[in-house]
C-alpha cells in the first residue's frame, strides 16, 4: 500500500503540474492577441540567440565531424561514396541539427530564462508588477516565447550549415572524397524540405523551452536553493520533451 500511495502520489503531481503548464499556454496565447513589446522580444532575441551562437556553433560542428567520420568509411567501403554529402545534410538537417540545438538552447537559454524569473519572483518583483497592474504573463512570458521561436530556427539553420562544413572537411580532407562528389550528392539527394521541415521542429523546440523555462521560473520554491531547483527543472523536462516533439513531428513531417 505504502509504494502505491508513492507512484499514486507522483502520477497525481505530474498531472497536476502538466495542467498548469496548460493554463499558462493558454494564457499566453490569449496574451499574444495584445500589442507586442518590440523592444522587449528584440532584447531576448539578443540575449538568448546571439549569446548562444558559440555553443550551438561547436556542438554541431564537432557533431558534423564525428558523424562523417563514423559513416564515410562505410560509405566507401561498400563503394557508395556518392552519397556521402546528401546522407550528412539529410541527417543533419533533418534530426541532429534542430535537436541538438534544441538540448544546447534547454540548457543555456532555458535555465537562464528560469533563473531571471525565478530570481525576480524571490525578490518579490513579479508581486510588483501585479501590483502595477502589469501582467506577468505578457511582460515575461510572450517576449521570450516569440524571441525563442525566432532564434531556436534561425540557430538550427546555422547549425545546419557549419555540421555540413565540418562533415565537408573531414570527407575531403581525410576521407579522400572530392569536393565535386561531396557537393554535388548533397544537390542530387537533399531538398529543401529537409531544411524547412528541420525549422518547423525547431519552432516548437523554442516554444516548449519558453513555456517550460517561465513555468518553472513562476512556480519555484522560495530562497537560493529554490532557485537551483527550478533550473534543474526546466532543463531536464525541456530535453525530455524535445525528444517527444522530435518523434511526434517526424511522424507527422516526414510521414509518406
Amino acid at each position: 500500500m505504502k509504494l502505491l500511495e508513492i507512484i499514486g502520489g507522483f502520477v497525481i503531481r505530474r498531472f497536476e503540474e502538466f495542467g498548469t503548464i496548460i493554463l499558462l499556454y493558454a494564457e499566453t496565447m490569449k496574451q499574444l492577441t495584445r500589442k507586442p513589446r518590440i523592444g522587449h522580444i528584440i532584447a531576448q532575441m539578443s540575449h538568448l540567440g546571439v549569446d548562444s551562437l558559440m555553443i550551438v556553433s561547436l556542438t554541431l560542428l564537432f557533431t558534423g565531424v564525428v558523424f562523417t567520420l563514423q559513416t564515410a568509411h562505410e560509405f566507401i567501403r561498400f563503394g557508395a561514396q556518392s552519397t556521402v554529402g546528401g546522407v550528412i545534410a539529410i541527417a543533419i538537417g533533418r534530426e541532429l541539427g534542430p535537436v541538438l540545438v534544441g538540448v544546447v538552447c534547454a540548457g543555456r537559454v532555458g535555465a537562464a530564462i528560469t533563473a531571471e524569473i525565478s530570481t525576480m519572483k524571490v525578490t518579490e518583483q513579479i508581486d510588483a508588477l501585479k501590483v502595477m497592474a502589469v501582467s506577468p504573463v505578457n511582460y515575461l512570458i510572450v517576449p521570450r516565447m516569440i524571441a525563442c521561436m525566432i532564434v531556436v530556427p534561425i540557430l538550427t539553420v546555422f547549425g545546419d550549415i557549419i555540421g555540413v562544413a565540418g562533415g565537408w572537411v573531414v570527407a575531403t580532407q581525410y576521407s579522400g572524397i572530392s569536393s565535386y562528389m561531396f557537393m554535388n550528392s548533397i544537390k542530387i539527394f537533399a531538398t529543401i524540405y529537409d531544411l524547412t521541415g528541420g525549422m518547423i521542429k525547431a519552432i516548437f523546440f523554442g516554444n516548449a523551452i519558453a513555456v517550460l523555462g517561465c513555468y518553472y521560473g513562476l512556480n519555484c520554491p522560495e530562497g537560493a536553493e529554490g532557485v537551483g531547483k527550478a533550473t534543474t527543472k526546466t532543463v531536464v523536462t525541456s530535453i525530455i520533451v524535445i525528444f517527444i516533439l522530435n518523434a511526434i513531428l517526424t511522424f507527422i513531417i516526414y510521414s509518406k
